[in-house]
C-alpha cells in the first residue's frame, strides 16, 4: 500500500533503504581500513596530540564521500531497476510519481499497486566486493604491522628537523648561532634574528654575529671572500661581531688564530656561508596617458592631460616632469626645457601622479613638438635610485610647404623631410625598452623586428641619395620609372640616357665629405637594423645614437648644389684584356677579424682543470671581484672554486666548477688558422698514400 495516492509504496521504500544501507556499508568497508593505517602513521609521526585531529578528519571526509555515494540510489534509480526487472511493471514504474488523477495514467498507476502487493520483489542491493575488501584489509595489516613495529616516528621528524635547522657547525665548535639583520631605516623594514650563518638580508643592513663555541678558543673571526675579516670580541660566552653589509659575500669562521692571508685556510669550516644582498630596486614608472609615444595634436585641443603611475619596494620620493618645446623642422630645431614637481596620490609604495598641461601657456604652435618624460626617484639616502619614463611627444603638424620654382634642377636642402625620421626610431627604441618587463616575450620581438624593418626603410632612402638604390629599388617598384621592353617607353628612355642614381660613381647629388659622412650614417644605421631584428634594441641605441649624429655634420652645410660633371673613371687597357697579364695588380687582402685581446683568466683556467692541474686562483678571485655585478652567480663560482681548492682530487668539484666556468668563455676568434702539421702517424699516412701502388 501507499500513503497517498501518488508516491512510492511502502515494501519499495523498505527496498530502497536496504540498498542504501548495503552500499553504505560497502564504503565504510573500504575505507574503515585506509583510515586505520593512517591513524597508526598519524600517531607514531605526529604523536598523540595530532593523532586526534586526523581523526576527526577522516571521519568528516568518510561521511562526505558515504552521502556523495548514496547519491545515486534516489527514487528515480529504483523504478528504473523495477522496470528492468520486473515484468508486471509494463514499463511503466514511473507513474508511481505521476500526479494525474484520472484518465489512463491513473488507472495504470491503480494496478501498478495492486501487482507490487502481491508479487516478491527482486533483489536490488549491491554485492560486497570480496577479493577488494580482503586486500584492502590484508594491505592495511601489513602496513600498520610495519609500522607499530618501529621506533616512534614523530620523535625521528623532530630530530631531523632540529638538526636542519641548526647551523652548520665549524669543525663542531658551534653550539649556539644568532645573526640580528638590521635593515636600514629609509625601508621600514622590522629587525629580525636569524638561527643560521646563511641568510638573504637587505642592501646596508647592519648585520650583528652573536656564536656560543664549544671548548675555550682563544679568537674568532669571520673571513671574507673579498680578503677582509671580522674580528669577534668575546662577551662571557659569547663571541660578537657587527658589520654592515652592502654586496653579497662567502664567509667562514675562523677559530685560534689560523692563518687568515688567504681564503679557506687551515682551521676554517668546511662550507662557506653565504650571505645575499637584496638590491634595493629602481621605481617603477608605468604611463596610462597617453597611450601612444607620438601623439599628433587634435582639432581644437587645447590642453594635454598626462597620469604617470610609480611603485616602489621601500618608498617613493620626488617626482619631476621635464616639459621640453621643441620648435622648428627636421634636426634643426631649438628646444627650450623646464621642470615641473609632481605631487602623487597614494602612499609611499604606490603613487598616481595627474598632471593636465596647458598648450597657450608653453607657447605651443604651429610645427612645434611638445617632448615630456617623468622621472622618479626613492627614497633610498645618498644616491637614491632614479626611474624614468619613454619620452612622449605630442606634435602639431606643420604646414606643407609650396613647391619652390627655378632653382630645383640645380639646388637640394641638405635633410629631406623623412631625414628626421631617426629621432622617431630612437624614441620609439627607448620606448621599447622601458616596456620590456611589462610584454611578453614574443611582443617585444615582434615590436623590436618592426623597428628593424623602419630603420631598413630609412637605410635605403638614404641610399637613394648616394647612388645605393638597387635594393630599395627592388622592393619598391612603385616608386622608381616602370620599365618596358617596348620601343619608346618612358622607362626605357630614362635607363638609356637619364642619370641613374644605381650606380653609385654616377651620383652627383653630394659632394664628396657629404657623401662620406652620409655612408658613415648608412653603415651606422644598417648595424642598428642588424641589432633590431635580432630583438636586441639596447644594442641597437649606440648606432641609432651614431647615426643621428652624422645626420647632425650633414647640416653644417647650408645648401648642396649638383655637380655639372660626372666621376671620372681610370681608362682600362685594352691590350691587356683577357690575356691574364697582373703586373703592377695585387690582390685584396680578405681576413676574418680577430677579437681584442683579452685579459680574462677563464680560459686559462678552464684548460687546466681539463688537464688536472692546478690553476691561477688568485688570479681567478681577483677577476670575479671585478665583475662581481655583471656574473650571473658570483658567489656560486667563488664557492665551487673553493671546493676545488680545498680537494682538488675530487672530480665532480673539478665538474662543476668547469660547467660555472664554461660560459664565461671568450668568444672564439674568427681568424683563419694555419693547417696543423701532421704528428707521426698523420706522416705516416700521407707517406702511404703518396706511395706507388704496386
Amino acid at each position: 500500500m501507499s500513503d497517498g495516492k501518488t508516491g512510492l509504496p511502502l515494501r519499495l521504500r523498505a527496498l530502497r533503504r536496504a540498498v542504501r544501507r548495503r552500499a553504505a556499508s560497502i564504503v565504510a568497508a573500504l575505507a574503515l581500513p585506509l583510515a586505520a593505517v593512517g591513524a597508526v602513521i598519524a600517531f607514531r609521526s605526529l604523536g598523540p596530540a595530532l593523532c586526534a585531529g586526523y581523526a576527526m578528519a577522516a571521519v568528516l571526509i568518510g561521511a562526505a564521500l558515504t552521502q556523495r555515494r548514496l547519491r545515486i540510489y534516489d527514487e528515480r534509480w529504483l523504478l528504473r531497476r523495477l522496470n528492468a526487472t520486473v515484468p508486471a511493471c509494463d514499463d511503466s514504474a514511473e507513474l508511481l510519481l505521476d500526479g494525474s488523477e484520472s484518465g489512463l495514467p491513473a488507472l495504470q498507476r491503480a494496478r501498478l499497486q495492486a501487482r507490487l502487493q502481491q508479487i516478491a520483489l527482486p533483489e536490488l542491493r549491491p554485492v560486497y566486493p570480496r577479493r577488494a575488501l580482503a586486500l584492502a584489509w590484508a594491505g592495511a595489516a601489513v602496513l600498520s604491522a610495519a609500522v607499530i613495529g618501529g621506533p616512534p616516528l614523530w620523535r625521528q621528524v623532530v630530530h631531523e628537523v632540529a638538526l636542519a635547522e641548526a647551523p652548520p657547525a665549524a669543525g663542531g665548535m658551534l653550539r649556539e648561532v644568532s645573526l640580528r639583520v638590521a635593515p636600514p631605516s629609509y625601508t621600514r623594514l622590522a629587525t629580525r634574528a636569524e638561527n643560521s650563518l646563511d641568510a638573504k638580508v637587505p642592501e646596508g643592513s647592519m648585520l650583528a654575529f652573536a656564536l656560543t663555541l664549544r671548548g675555550e678558543p682563544t679568537s674568532a673571526a669571520l673571513l671574507f671572500h673579498d680578503g677582509t675579516r671580522l674580528e669577534l670580541h668575546r662577551d662571557g660566552a659569547v663571541w660578537r661581531g657587527e658589520r654592515v653589509l652592502q654586496s653579497s659575500t662567502l664567509y667562514r669562521l675562523q677559530l685560534d688564530g689560523a692563518d687568515a692571508a688567504a681564503f679557506g685556510p687551515a682551521g676554517a669550516a668546511d662550507r662557506p656561508f653565504r650571505l645575499e644582498v637584496i638590491p634595493d630596486r629602481a621605481p617603477e614608472v608605468i604611463v596610462r596617458t597617453p597611450d601612444h609615444t607620438l601623439n599628433v595634436l587634435k582639432a581644437a585641443q587645447k590642453n594635454w592631460d598626462l597620469v604617470f603611475e610609480a611603485n616602489d619596494d621601500y618608498g617613493l620620493a620626488k617626482a619631476e616632469l621635464s616639459i621640453t618645446l621643441a620648435e622648428g623642422s627636421g634636426e634643426n630645431i631649438k628646444a627650450t626645457q623646464r621642470t615641473l614637481i609632481l605631487q602623487g596620490d597614494g602612499d609611499a609604495h604606490h603613487r598616481i601622479y595627474r598632471e593636465t598641461l596647458e598648450l597657450a601657456s608653453l607657447g605651443f604652435a604651429q610645427g612645434d613638438d611638445l617632448v615630456v618624460r617623468l622621472s622618479v626617484t626613492d627614497n633610498r639616502p645618498g644616491q637614491p635610485n632614479v626611474a624614468q619614463s619613454a619620452s612622449f611627444i605630442l606634435r602639431w603638424p606643420a604646414q606643407a610647404e609650396a613647391a619652390g620654382s627655378g632653382m630645383e634642377g640645380l639646388v637640394q636642402k641638405t635633410l629631406p623631410a623623412y631625414f628626421a625620421s631617426e629621432r622617431q626610431i630612437i624614441i620609439d627604441s627607448e620606448a621599447l625598452l622601458a616596456e620590456r618587463g611589462r610584454l611578453a616575450a614574443t611582443r617585444f620581438e615582434s615590436r623590436s623586428d618592426e623597428l628593424g624593418v623602419e630603420q631598413k626603410t630609412l637605410r635605403l632612402r638614404y641610399g637613394e641619395f648616394l647612388g645605393e638604390e638597387s635594393e630599395h629599388s627592388a622592393e619598391h617598384d612603385d616608386d622608381t620609372v616602370p620599365t618596358s621592353k617596348g620601343f619608346g617607353d618612358a622607362g626605357n628612355i630614362t635607363s638609356e640616357y637619364g642619370h641613374m642614381h644605381d650606380r653609385p660613381e654616377a651620383a652627383t647629388l653630394l659632394d664628396p665629405d657629404t657623401r662620406r659622412i652620409l655612408k658613415a650614417a648608412l653603415n651606422e644605421m644598417w648595424q642598428a637594423e642588424l641589432h633590431l631584428r635580432q630583438a636586441d634594441p639596447g644594442q641597437a641605441l649606440p648606432y641609432e645614437y651614431k647615426a643621428l649624429e652624422y645626420i647632425k655634420q650633414v647640416q653644417q652645410a647650408e645648401r648642396i648644389y649638383l655637380a655639372r660633371a660626372g666621376v671620372q673613371l681610370p681608362q682600362a687597357d685594352p691590350n691587356r684584356r683577357l690575356t691574364g697579364d697582373r703586373r703592377d695588380l695585387s690582390d685584396r687582402a680578405v681576413t676574418a677579424g680577430t677579437p681584442p685581446p683579452d685579459d680574462s683568466p677563464i680560459a686559462a683556467i678552464w684548460h687546466s682543470l681539463q688537464d688536472g692541474g692546478t690553476p691561477d686562483w688568485s688570479r681567478l678571485d681577483n677577476w670575479v671581484r671585478e665583475h662581481q655585478n655583471t656574473l650571473p652567480d658570483a658567489l656560486g663560482l667563488v664557492a665551487a672554486a673553493d671546493r676545488v681548492q680545498r680537494d682538488p682530487a675530487c672530480a665532480r668539484c673539478r665538474a662543476e666548477l668547469t660547467g660555472l666556468l664554461w660560459p664565461l668563455l671568450p668568444a672564439p676568434g674568427t681568424a683563419l688558422q694555419p693547417r696543423r702539421l701532421p704528428d707521426a702517424a698523420g706522416t705516416a699516412y700521407l707517406q702511404a698514400l703518396a706511395a706507388p701502388s704496386p
